[in-house]
Protein backbone atom coordinates (compact mmCIF):
# COMPACT_ATOMS: atom_id res chain seq x y z
CA UNK A 1 0.00 0.00 0.00
CA UNK A 2 1.23 3.54 -0.66
CA UNK A 3 2.05 6.04 2.03
CA UNK A 4 -0.65 8.58 2.90
CA UNK A 5 -0.77 11.67 0.67
CA UNK A 6 1.92 14.23 1.40
CA UNK A 7 0.96 16.73 4.08
CA UNK A 8 1.21 19.58 1.59
CA UNK A 9 -1.74 18.09 -0.31
CA UNK A 10 -4.03 17.96 2.75
CA UNK A 11 -5.08 21.39 3.93
CA UNK A 12 -6.75 21.78 7.32
CA UNK A 13 -9.69 24.01 8.15
CA UNK A 14 -8.65 27.26 9.77
CA UNK A 15 -10.12 26.33 13.17
CA UNK A 16 -9.10 22.65 13.34
CA UNK A 17 -6.05 23.03 15.57
CA UNK A 18 -7.91 25.47 17.81
CA UNK A 19 -10.79 23.02 18.18
CA UNK A 20 -8.39 20.23 19.05
CA UNK A 21 -6.99 22.37 21.88
CA UNK A 22 -10.28 21.63 23.65
CA UNK A 23 -10.11 17.87 23.11
CA UNK A 24 -8.55 15.29 25.40
CA UNK A 25 -6.40 12.38 24.31
CA UNK A 26 -9.11 10.08 25.68
CA UNK A 27 -11.71 11.65 23.40
CA UNK A 28 -9.40 11.50 20.39
CA UNK A 29 -8.55 7.87 21.15
CA UNK A 30 -12.25 6.98 21.07
CA UNK A 31 -12.92 8.93 17.89
CA UNK A 32 -10.00 7.28 16.12
CA UNK A 33 -11.05 3.84 17.38
CA UNK A 34 -14.48 4.43 15.80
CA UNK A 35 -12.63 4.93 12.52
CA UNK A 36 -10.59 1.75 12.87
CA UNK A 37 -7.38 3.29 14.26
CA UNK A 38 -6.52 1.17 17.28
CA UNK A 39 -2.82 2.01 17.43
CA UNK A 40 -2.55 5.80 17.64
CA UNK A 41 -1.39 6.29 21.24
CA UNK A 42 2.37 6.73 21.59
CA UNK A 43 3.45 4.20 24.17
CA UNK A 44 5.92 5.32 26.83
CA UNK A 45 5.95 9.06 26.06
CA UNK A 46 4.65 10.77 29.19
CA UNK A 47 4.59 14.47 30.06
CA UNK A 48 7.50 16.05 31.88
CA UNK A 49 6.00 18.50 34.33
CA UNK A 50 2.36 19.25 35.08
CA UNK A 51 -0.10 22.01 34.38
CA UNK A 52 0.90 22.46 30.74
CA UNK A 53 -1.49 23.52 28.01
CA UNK A 54 -2.71 20.83 25.64
CA UNK A 55 -0.12 20.28 22.94
CA UNK A 56 -1.46 20.39 19.38
CA UNK A 57 0.55 20.69 16.18
CA UNK A 58 1.72 19.00 12.99
CA UNK A 59 4.52 16.45 13.24
CA UNK A 60 8.08 17.33 12.24
CA UNK A 61 9.98 14.07 12.38
CA UNK A 62 13.52 13.04 13.35
CA UNK A 63 14.75 9.45 13.21
CA UNK A 64 17.62 7.89 15.13
CA UNK A 65 19.34 4.55 14.48
CA UNK A 66 21.83 2.86 16.84
CA UNK A 67 25.13 4.61 17.22
CA UNK A 68 28.63 3.42 16.25
CA UNK A 69 31.98 4.74 17.45
CA UNK A 70 33.02 5.75 13.94
CA UNK A 71 29.89 7.82 13.33
CA UNK A 72 29.20 9.34 16.73
CA UNK A 73 32.26 10.73 18.52
CA UNK A 74 31.60 13.70 20.78
CA UNK A 75 32.90 15.95 17.99
CA UNK A 76 29.87 15.03 15.88
CA UNK A 77 27.93 17.91 17.42
CA UNK A 78 30.38 20.33 15.82
CA UNK A 79 29.10 19.35 12.39
CA UNK A 80 26.80 22.13 11.07
CA UNK A 81 24.58 19.58 9.33
CA UNK A 82 24.12 17.27 12.32
CA UNK A 83 20.47 16.20 11.89
CA UNK A 84 19.53 16.69 15.54
CA UNK A 85 20.83 20.27 15.56
CA UNK A 86 19.29 20.96 12.17
CA UNK A 87 15.92 19.75 13.47
CA UNK A 88 16.17 22.01 16.50
CA UNK A 89 16.80 25.04 14.29
CA UNK A 90 14.38 24.20 11.49
CA UNK A 91 11.34 22.67 13.20
CA UNK A 92 8.63 25.12 12.14
CA UNK A 93 6.85 27.42 14.56
CA UNK A 94 3.73 25.68 15.82
CA UNK A 95 4.98 22.20 14.86
CA UNK A 96 5.78 19.29 17.16
CA UNK A 97 9.21 17.67 16.95
CA UNK A 98 8.67 13.90 17.10
CA UNK A 99 11.75 11.72 17.65
CA UNK A 100 12.04 8.03 16.86
CA UNK A 101 14.53 6.54 19.33
CA UNK A 102 13.39 2.96 18.79
CA UNK A 103 11.94 3.01 22.32
CA UNK A 104 15.44 3.12 23.80
CA UNK A 105 15.48 5.51 26.77
CA UNK A 106 18.92 4.51 28.02
CA UNK A 107 20.29 7.74 26.51
CA UNK A 108 18.85 11.19 25.96
CA UNK A 109 17.31 12.35 22.70
CA UNK A 110 17.63 16.02 23.72
CA UNK A 111 18.27 18.18 26.78
CA UNK A 112 17.04 21.38 28.32
CA UNK A 113 19.28 23.69 26.25
CA UNK A 114 17.98 22.38 22.91
CA UNK A 115 14.45 22.23 24.24
CA UNK A 116 14.66 25.80 25.47
CA UNK A 117 15.87 26.86 22.04
CA UNK A 118 12.81 25.24 20.47
CA UNK A 119 10.51 26.95 22.96
CA UNK A 120 12.05 30.31 22.08
CA UNK A 121 11.53 29.52 18.39
CA UNK A 122 7.82 28.85 18.97
CA UNK A 123 7.77 25.07 18.59
CA UNK A 124 4.51 23.65 19.96
CA UNK A 125 6.05 20.65 21.73
CA UNK A 126 8.47 17.75 21.67
CA UNK A 127 7.69 14.03 21.74
CA UNK A 128 10.30 11.28 22.14
CA UNK A 129 10.13 7.57 22.86
CA UNK A 130 13.67 7.94 24.22
CA UNK A 131 15.05 9.77 27.23
CA UNK A 132 15.48 13.46 28.04
CA UNK A 133 18.45 14.82 29.96
CA UNK A 134 18.32 17.86 32.26
CA UNK A 135 14.79 16.68 32.90
CA UNK A 136 14.08 19.13 35.70
CA UNK A 137 14.81 22.05 33.39
CA UNK A 138 12.82 20.44 30.59
CA UNK A 139 9.84 19.95 32.89
CA UNK A 140 9.95 23.63 33.88
CA UNK A 141 9.46 24.84 30.31
CA UNK A 142 6.12 26.22 29.16
CA UNK A 143 6.47 24.11 26.01
CA UNK A 144 5.10 20.59 26.58
CA UNK A 145 7.73 17.83 26.48
CA UNK A 146 6.82 14.13 26.38
CA UNK A 147 9.44 11.41 26.81
CA UNK A 148 9.97 7.91 28.15
CA UNK A 149 11.98 9.02 31.19
CA UNK A 150 14.86 11.17 32.38
CA UNK A 151 18.17 9.91 31.02
CA UNK A 152 21.53 11.59 31.64
CA UNK A 153 23.76 10.00 28.93
CA UNK A 154 24.16 12.07 25.77
CA UNK A 155 22.31 10.77 22.74
CA UNK A 156 25.61 10.02 20.99
CA UNK A 157 26.09 7.04 23.31
CA UNK A 158 23.07 5.25 21.82
CA UNK A 159 21.43 7.31 19.07
CA UNK A 160 22.68 8.31 15.63
CA UNK A 161 20.46 10.96 14.02
CA UNK A 162 19.90 10.16 10.34
CA UNK A 163 16.61 11.42 8.86
CA UNK A 164 14.44 14.52 9.07
CA UNK A 165 10.98 14.82 7.58
CA UNK A 166 10.35 11.15 6.79
CA UNK A 167 7.84 8.65 8.19
CA UNK A 168 8.96 7.29 11.56
CA UNK A 169 7.79 5.05 14.38
CA UNK A 170 7.47 6.65 17.82
CA UNK A 171 6.31 4.57 20.74
CA UNK A 172 5.08 1.89 18.37
CA UNK A 173 2.95 4.27 16.29
CA UNK A 174 3.47 5.28 12.67
CA UNK A 175 3.98 9.05 12.43
CA UNK A 176 3.97 10.74 9.03
CA UNK A 177 5.18 14.31 8.63
CA UNK A 178 2.19 16.61 8.99
CA UNK A 179 0.11 14.21 11.11
CA UNK A 180 -1.44 16.07 14.02
CA UNK A 181 -0.04 15.36 17.48
CA UNK A 182 -2.22 15.98 20.52
CA UNK A 183 -0.76 15.61 24.00
CA UNK A 184 -2.07 16.11 27.53
CA UNK A 185 -1.60 14.59 30.98
CA UNK A 186 -2.47 11.12 29.64
CA UNK A 187 0.17 11.12 26.89
CA UNK A 188 0.15 11.67 23.13
CA UNK A 189 -2.21 10.71 20.32
CA UNK A 190 -1.34 10.74 16.61
CA UNK A 191 -4.20 11.94 14.39
CA UNK A 192 -3.73 11.06 10.71
CA UNK A 193 -3.78 14.39 8.93
CA UNK A 194 -6.65 13.48 6.61
CA UNK A 195 -8.87 12.81 9.65
CA UNK A 196 -7.95 15.89 11.66
CA UNK A 197 -10.84 18.11 10.50
CA UNK A 198 -13.56 15.59 11.24
CA UNK A 199 -12.01 14.47 14.54
CA UNK A 200 -11.74 18.10 15.65
CA UNK A 201 -15.36 18.80 14.75
CA UNK A 202 -16.74 15.67 16.41
CA UNK A 203 -14.62 16.19 19.53
CA UNK A 204 -16.58 19.33 20.48
CA UNK A 205 -19.85 17.48 20.92
CA UNK A 206 -18.17 14.55 22.65
CA UNK A 207 -16.39 16.78 25.16
CA UNK A 208 -19.67 18.58 25.89
CA UNK A 209 -21.53 15.33 26.40
CA UNK A 210 -18.87 13.98 28.75
CA UNK A 211 -18.96 17.18 30.81
CA UNK A 212 -22.72 16.69 31.12
CA UNK A 213 -22.26 13.03 32.07
CA UNK A 214 -19.75 13.93 34.77
CA UNK A 215 -22.20 16.39 36.30
CA UNK A 216 -24.91 13.74 36.20
CA UNK A 217 -22.67 11.17 37.88
CA UNK A 218 -21.69 13.68 40.55
CA UNK A 219 -25.34 14.24 41.40
CA UNK A 220 -25.91 10.49 41.76
CA UNK A 221 -27.21 9.36 38.37
CA UNK A 222 -26.24 5.73 37.55
CA UNK A 223 -24.14 5.21 34.42
CA UNK A 224 -26.49 2.59 32.93
CA UNK A 225 -28.52 4.37 30.26
CA UNK A 226 -26.43 7.49 30.75
CA UNK A 227 -23.05 6.49 29.36
CA UNK A 228 -23.58 5.49 26.60
CA UNK A 229 -26.95 7.28 26.35
CA UNK A 230 -29.19 4.30 25.71
CA UNK A 231 -31.98 5.87 27.79
CA UNK A 232 -33.76 8.37 25.48
CA UNK A 233 -34.30 10.71 28.44
CA UNK A 234 -30.53 11.14 28.72
CA UNK A 235 -30.35 13.00 25.42
CA UNK A 236 -33.39 15.07 26.34
CA UNK A 237 -31.65 16.19 29.55
CA UNK A 238 -28.43 16.77 27.62
CA UNK A 239 -30.15 19.12 25.17
CA UNK A 240 -31.70 21.02 28.06
CA UNK A 241 -28.31 21.17 29.78
CA UNK A 242 -26.73 22.63 26.63
CA UNK A 243 -29.52 25.19 26.27
CA UNK A 244 -28.90 26.42 29.82
CA UNK A 245 -25.30 27.12 28.83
Amino acid sequence: MPNPPHADTISLKADTLHRLQGASTATVATLLFKRGYQNAYIQGALPLGTGKKTMVGPAYTLRYIPTRPDTDPLEAFREPDHPQRVAVEECPEGAVLVMDCRGDASAASAGSILLTRMQVRGVAGVVSDGGIRDAEGAAALDMPVFAAKPSAPTNLTKHHAVDIGLPIACGGVAVYPGDILLGDADGVMVIPRHLADEVAEESIGMELFEAFVLEEVNRGVPTRGLYPPTDPDTLVRFEAWKADR
